[in-house]
C-alpha cells in the first residue's frame, strides 16, 4: 500500500532575487511584507505625509490671507453665532441651552465649513495650476508626426502611405497619382 503522507519536513524553495537568494515568504507575515514593500504602498505613504504637511500650508493661506479678505465682504459676521435651539420657548444663548441639555442646530458652523471648503478648493486649484504651468514650461513641444496614410485616387479610402496597390479597390497606385488626387480636394474645399 502506498504511503500518501510523510512525516518528513519539506524545504521551502529558494527563489533568486536580484542576485540574492532568499527563502520564499510563507504565511500571513510573508504576505504582509510583500504587500508593504510594493511601490504603490510606499508612494501612498509618502503622499499622505506630504499631504499632511501641505494641509498646514493651505490652512495658513486660507485662515491668514483669504479669510481676512472675505471678512471685508461679510463685515466681520461670525457664522458660529447662527444657531437654533430646538425645544426652547424663548431665545437663549448657546451656553444656556447646553446647560439645559437642549439640542442645538448650528447651521452657521455648517455655512462656515462650506465657505472654508470652497476657499480651500479654490486655493488648491490655483496652486496646482501654477505647478502645472511650471512643469509644462520645461517640456519641449513635439513635432507633428509624419503622415502614415494616404487616400486612394479611385475609391478615396485611407490606405498605408507605402502601399502600391489599394487593398479595397485593388487599383495600382503611383506616388504621383496620390499627390494629384489630394490637390483637387483642396481646391474643392476652397470654393
Amino acid at each position: 500500500m502506498a504511503k500518501f503522507f510523510s512525516s518528513k519536513k519539506i524545504d521551502i524553495p529558494i527563489i533568486p532575487d536580484g542576485g540574492k537568494l532568499r527563502k520564499k515568504s510563507k504565511g500571513f507575515m510573508g504576505e504582509f511584507k510583500k504587500f508593504v514593500l510594493r511601490g504603490n504602498v510606499l508612494e501612498l505613504a509618502v503622499g499622505v505625509i506630504v499631504g499632511g504637511a501641505f494641509q498646514v500650508i493651505v490652512n495658513s493661506l486660507v485662515n491668514d490671507v483669504m479669510m481676512p479678505v472675505v471678512s471685508l465682504f461679510t463685515r466681520g459676521v461670525d457664522f458660529s453665532d447662527w444657531y437654533i435651539v430646538l425645544g426652547a420657548v424663548e431665545r437663549m444663548t448657546r451656553e444656556e441651552a447646553q446647560k439645559l441639555g437642549l439640542p442645538i442646530v448650528s447651521y452657521g458652523n455648517f455655512i462656515a465649513a462650506v465657505v472654508n471648503f470652497f476657499i480651500m478648493a479654490f486655493v488648491v486649484f490655483l496652486i496646482v495650476k501654477a505647478i502645472n504651468r511650471v512643469m509644462d514650461a520645461g517640456k519641449k513641444e513635439e513635432a507633428p508626426a509624419a503622415p502614415t496614410t494616404k487616400k486612394c485616387v479611385y475609391c478615396k479610402s485611407e490606405i498605408n502611405i507605402k502601399a502600391t496597390r489599394c487593398p479595397n479597390c485593388t487599383s495600382e497606385l503611383d506616388s504621383e497619382e496620390t499627390e494629384e488626387a489630394e490637390e483637387p480636394e483642396v481646391k474643392n474645399s476652397e470654393k
